[in-house]
Parts: C-alpha cells; structure tokens; sequence
C-alpha cells in the first residue's frame, strides 16, 4: 500500500475517520463509548485542539478538530487510540467470563505471523484525514457525522443517537461533551 504525505494547513479543519481493527463492533458497549468521549475530552484540555463536532459508531469514529499546530493531528489521534486501546483491552481481559468479552477479544488478536510486541489491536494503524477548506465543507462534515447513525440504522432521527455533537448544536445540551465555537 502506497504512503501518501499529508498536508496539514494551519488554520484549517481536520475531519478525521479511524476504525477498530477488522471493523470489531467494540462500541456498541456504552462503557467503551463513555471511555472513548472521556479520553477525547481530556485529550482536547491537554492538547489544546478545539474539537468542533464528532461521532462514535460501532466500529468507527470521525472527528472535526482544529488542531494546533497544524500538524498536531497524528499526535492527537496517536494518543486518542493508544489511551483507548489501553483501557478497552484491560476491561475485556478482566471480564473473560462474559462471552461477548471473550468474542471480542478473538477478534482483535493479532495472526501469528505478526511479529509485534502486542498480541491484539484495537485500532487499524491509519487514520483518514481530510482538511476542510471551506464554511460550506465544515457544515457538510458535520452533517455527515450527525446522519451517520441514522444511515446506519441505529436510530430514526440524529437527535437519538446522544454519542455525537448532534445535541450541542440542536439542543445546546453539552451533558456528554461541549463543542468548541468557530471565531
């Protein structure tokens, strides 16, 4: 697979797509979705990128976040899926004895003929960034991740599915996690 250098510009919006290692459903579990929001939102204090919308589905999270600096996006999405890897593979390890922990824990073992010092993966290693030059695109993205669930099929309406930025900005309910305002 070709290695394609990536271009941040400062000022710009990173929307960003990551997904769990062959698509395991970790986040079906409200634990893991409550583990994934808590990380981001203490991430964005310690980083000090503005996080402008997000999403998490079953198998996959986007982000809209103004990193600074520009290039600060793969160290922030580093440490987002190192933490959570961390804290998802300590909880399945420690709840064996429920045959869903165990499912997912086989699914995320590494073959092998994987010579790494780690047994299982959580998060495939690439993550998708796309800069969002543009109000117009900015809208787009966020309309993206706020319909996503509903394409899906998990919910009827966006305002259903409480873990994305749907409610900040149609409810102005920050209970789970408070957006960052654009200038």
């Amino acid at each position: 697979m070709p290695f394609y250098k990536r271009h941040y510009s400062p000022g710009q919006l990173q929307f960003v797509t990551a997904s769990t290692y062959r698509r395991a459903p970790l986040f079906i579990s409200e634990r893991f979705r409550r583990g994934f929001v808590e990380t981001l939102a203490r991430l964005r204090q310690e980083m000090g990128f503005l996080l402008i919308g997000w999403v998490v589905m079953p198998e996959h999270f986007h982000l809209l976040l103004k990193p600074e600096p520009a290039d600060a996006t793969s160290r922030i999405i580093k440490r987002l899926k190192e933490q959570t890897a961390t804290r998802i593979l300590r909880i399945l390890r420690e709840h064996q004895q429920y045959p869903w922990c165990r499912m997912m824990l086989a699914r995320l073992r590494l073959p092998p003929t994987v010579h790494d010092e780690s047994h299982y993966r959580v998060w495939q290693r690439r993550f998708f960034p796309f800069n969002v030059y543009s109000e117009r695109k900015r809208l787009e993205k966020l309309d993206y991740m706020h319909n996503n669930p509903v394409k899906r099929g998990l919910v009827k309406e966006p305002g259903d599915w409480p873990w994305s930025s749907w409610r900040f900005y149609f409810r102005q309910d920050a209970s789970i996690l408070e957006m960052d305002r654009l200038g």
